[in-house]
């Protein structure tokens, strides 16, 4: 399983972490102001730095919250009753299983439901703002992937998992969910019919967790960075900000309801959740310059690194322009493979910039 994401920094993220710890000492405290899929934030954890991760969408917040916040794997003690009832002993596994893999086998053999995914996202359902089907799952997978959400949903509001728990669990059905999704790169549109790996089942597994007596280092928020940033003092940011017009909100509707937990009216075509309250000024030329500005000037940090590529909205020229009253700029370049859908015509490689603003 892996993350489809645009902009994800998981194949560069060792160029990232290594310019980072030459600009700042081993154990500052380093803001991951657009976390995204947390790839950044959970090496700079390892790396020995406190972390203090941001983003707008709820996802990316379930993937931080695992990256960091965890210490040692969970017991889930208070779900005892669900896994006894749901799990299936596999005859051919001889060794003791965690009450976390209990969890995950119990969660995969829930029954499926023909709910709101199913009735949304899938060729058998019936959405209720369009005529035609949306194709973004098998009717088999969505309907499992309902029968996972309410299965979550029951055991999070009767106590029987904790937050913590919580955001593991949805992080494993998102990374399950994102990797039988029947689309070409991004959720703003499904594919005709299913291809490659859309027709596999969907398979939940635990995940790997980076336990470490560390936690209480480690800060997630989820909000807005113009905003979060009056909350934060660090000796570095990091700031990986959209590069392109193409909404996030909007991209990856589908895993945001799966995040939320919640069933949002679809609209369209594409089966839109409404968007706007997750709307960034970084997709937004006319606006991207304010909101820069907005962050130098709010958070109490004088050293900023900051991820961009030849296909953003700036140039390197606007840029340079824009950071040089606060101090001074040094940029380090590279080539970087591309991200593109199946059938994309863009070239394999681009130019990404790693662009240092020193204000001390």
């Amino acid at each position: 399983m892996g993350h489809r994401y645009i902009g994800s920094k998981s194949k560069i993220v060792n160029k990232v972490v290594d310019k980072i710890s030459k600009l700042t000492p081993q154990h500052s405290t380093v803001s991951d102001l657009m976390c995204g899929t947390a790839s950044v934030s959970i090496a700079l954890r390892e790396k020995g730095f406190s972390v203090i991760a941001n983003d707008l969408m709820t996802y990316s917040y379930h993937h931080a919250i695992v990256g960091l916040k965890f210490n040692k794997y969970p017991e889930f003690k208070a779900a005892a009753d669900f896994i006894e009832k749901f799990y299936i002993q596999d005859e051919l596994n001889l060794f003791d299983l965690s009450s976390y893999d209990k969890i995950i086998n119990a969660l995969s053999n829930v029954d499926s439901v023909k709910g709101y995914f199913w009735k949304e996202f899938s060729l058998d359902g019936s959405p209720k703002n369009t005529l035609k089907p949306r194709n973004y799952f098998s009717s088999i997978n969505a309907a499992k992937i309902d029968g996972i959400r309410i299965a979550l949903s029951e055991l999070y509001s009767d106590r029987c998992i904790t937050d913590l728990e919580y955001s593991l669990l949805q992080h494993d059905l998102l990374m399950a969910t994102n990797d039988i999704a029947n689309i070409a790169g991004t959720y703003g549109h499904h594919l005709a019919k299913l291809s490659g790996r859309a027709k596999d089942e969907i398979k939940l597994s635990p995940s790997v967790l980076l336990t470490r007596k560390d936690t209480e280092n480690h800060k997630v928020y989820k909000g807005y960075a113009e905003e979060v940033s009056k909350k934060i003092t660090c000796d570095l940011c990091y700031i990986d900000p959209p590069y392109m017009k193409r909404q996030y909100a909007a991209n990856y509707h589908v895993l945001e309801t799966i995040a939320r937990g919640d069933e949002p009216e679809a609209i369209g075509v594409s089966g839109l959740r409404p968007w706007r309250d997750q709307y960034s000024n970084f997709c937004t030329k006319t606006k991207i310059r304010d909101s820069f500005k907005q962050i130098i000037e709010n958070m109490s940090c004088s050293s900023y690194l900051i991820s961009y590529s030849e296909d953003g909205l700036l140039s390197m020229e606007d840029f340079i322009a824009l950071l040089a009253p606060y101090g001074d700029v040094y940029i380090d370049e590279f080539k970087h493979a591309r991200f593109r859908s199946n059938k994309s015509k863009l070239d394999q490689k681009l130019t990404e910039y790693l662009i240092h603003l020193d204000m001390s």
